[in-house]
């Protein structure tokens, strides 16, 4: 018997086995899998009874919400593409996204009514906005009022063709320009299966939602967790008292981070305050971490912490720094040093550490190679951009951008992006190394290095460092500190502290881009006058 693989019949396995569960909690709204469930599949139905058609585009401009994810299983029952925007966007970025998708329904939050307006002018290709809220003069319908048109219907899987797309996400990651990653209902479905293989003892897990939907690190968590009847708590908007209450209130045990979220919670003052002793694993990924912030949070939430990679073309996890049988991690320093780096690849992927030629580096710690990867989760390309897909993926492999290291056991460390490597009188330097050397100071809340023009070497590396509050650092002594772990030449050339926190993506990321500008502006008018 073959049936067609799609993460529907993970919903529907949740409301068969879990239906009296308590499967989602948003706000003050908590829902079983039996109401989850159908309140996805009134949606299906009435997608289609306004006109919603196999392949079409629903875009969702939305916080983390029960509704949101509703669209991750009611959209693709209805046959269409459900597609959740980064909500940090301007309206200059939307608009391009939503054009090139040919989105025909838009779902959004009152939180974005002037953008929904701007929108509504510039995308022709949108017929229906429904808002998740109540109803304003943007939006001809309210998703309760969608949702009264739908009927709890079940949806003939069987016919489905697991290899039509289901979600669509827009990304700059690999490019540098957004494209639409394609993932089908038979990547989603694996890439569960595969995410489900790493939980514990799945009978009392709660998941913890604390990454917005939108991103990698997001979504690449749902089907899983509703496949295991996980109960999942949803984060609206990331703030340190917030997820804290949400961790007592629902004895999480799970929770996602990107480095600059684990910061932030290891900085709040009130962490002490509340009882955290329910957490049994907080994931790291997003941007590389440190051994430092894998000892602290250890320390701090009294959990397992360990690193993972992938990317939203990979669906995303392709690798964690899960413990390994044969390694000994009897030494804490060691322990740490590998949950801190990308890991080793989870099931159904296969990840290499390659030269230009596809060939393998050797797996020496020492040799910086391109990741590539393969396997049963993977994009099936780029939305109307063929090009860009043969780009990016090359004789079956795809291309990360991300430089790294890797050693006998599989076990891989990311060094940087590819075009944020820091090539300085010809040795190439990991902007990532420099950063973890510096957040190991104790006075340091956040940095970031990026390459700076040096008119002996080319390029130099500069670090933009943020302090925290009430502790004082000169350049003298932070250049000190540097050189007790750093070779002479990667020490930076330039140390700015600031007060202000660095600019960050909607995900959390520091950007990097803003902060190399200023350090090039310079250069570029020196050239041309």
């Amino acid at each position: 018997m073959n049936v067609p693989l799609t993460p529907i019949r993970f919903l529907y396995r949740a409301m068969d086995l879990y239906a009296q569960k308590v499967g989602i909690v948003s706000g003050d709204r908590t829902l079983t899998y039996g109401q989850f469930g159908e309140r996805a599949r009134k949606l299906s139905i009435a997608l289609k009874k306004n006109g919603i058609a196999k392949g079409d585009r629903v875009a969702y401009l939305s916080f983390n919400n029960h509704q949101l994810l509703e669209g991750y299983y009611g959209v693709p029952m209805a046959r269409a593409i459900v597609m959740p925007l980064n909500v940090r966007l301007s309206v200059q970025e939307l608009v391009p996204i939503l054009n090139h998708s040919g989105a025909r329904m838009l779902l959004f939050e009152n939180d974005f009514l002037p953008v929904v307006e701007q929108i509504k002018a510039a995308c022709g290709s949108i017929e229906r906005f429904v808002t998740l809220n109540e109803k304003t003069a943007v939006a001809e319908l309210a998703c309760e009022e969608l949702l009264d048109q739908g009927t709890p219907d079940d949806v003939d899987v069987s016919c489905f063709d697991e290899n039509e797309v289901a979600e669509l996400f827009y990304t700059s990651g690999i490019t540098g320009v957004p494209k639409g990653v394609m993932l089908t209902h038979r990547t989603l479905y694996l890439h569960a299966l595969s995410v489900a293989t790493l939980a514990g003892d799945p009978k009392d897990l709660v998941d913890l939602h604390t990454i917005p939907l939108f991103h990698a690190n997001g979504w690449g968590r749902p089907q899983s967790s509703t496949m295991l009847g996980s109960k999942q708590v949803m984060v609206r908007r990331f703030e340190p008292t917030g997820v804290f209450n949400l961790i007592q209130q629902h004895r999480a045990t799970e929770m996602s981070l990107v480095p600059t979220m684990a910061n932030a919670l290891l900085n709040a003052p009130d962490r002490a305050r509340f009882d955290l002793s329910s957490l049994r694993r907080i994931m790291i990924g997003g941007a590389a971490a440190s051994a430092d912030l894998i000892a602290r949070m250890e320390e701090a939430f009294q959990c397992d912490v360990l690193s993972g990679y992938g990317m939203t073309e990979t669906a995303p996890v392709l690798t964690t720094a899960r413990a390994k049988g044969g390694i000994d991690e009897s030494d804490a320093a060691a322990r740490h040093r590998r949950r801190a780096m990308a890991g080793w690849a989870v099931p159904g992927v296969e990840v290499r550490v390659v030269d230009a030629n596809l060939n393998p580096v050797p797996r020496d710690s020492r040799t910086i190679g391109e990741v590539v990867a393969r396997g049963d989760h993977l994009m099936a390309g780029y939305y109307k951009d063929p090009e860009a897909t043969a780009n990016t993926i090359e004789s079956g492999w795809i291309h990360t951008g991300d430089m790294a290291t890797w050693d006998e056991q599989g076990y891989i460390q990311i060094v940087d992006r590819k075009k944020e490597i820091i090539i300085s009188g010809g040795e190439n330097i990991s902007s990532i190394e420099i950063e973890k050397a510096i957040f190991a100071h104790p006075a340091v809340f956040e940095c970031a290095v990026v390459a700076a023009p040096d008119d002996r070497w080319g390029e130099a590396p500069a670090a933009v460092v943020v302090l925290k509050p009430d502790m004082s650092l000169t350049v003298d002594e932070l250049t000190a500190f540097l050189s007790e772990r750093l070779g002479r030449f990667k020490l930076p050339k330039i140390i700015e502290f600031r007060d202000e926190q660095l600019p960050k993506t909607g995900t959390g990321k520091i950007r990097k881009m803003i902060l190399k500008e200023k350090f090039w502006a310079g250069k570029e008018k020196r050239v041309q006058g």
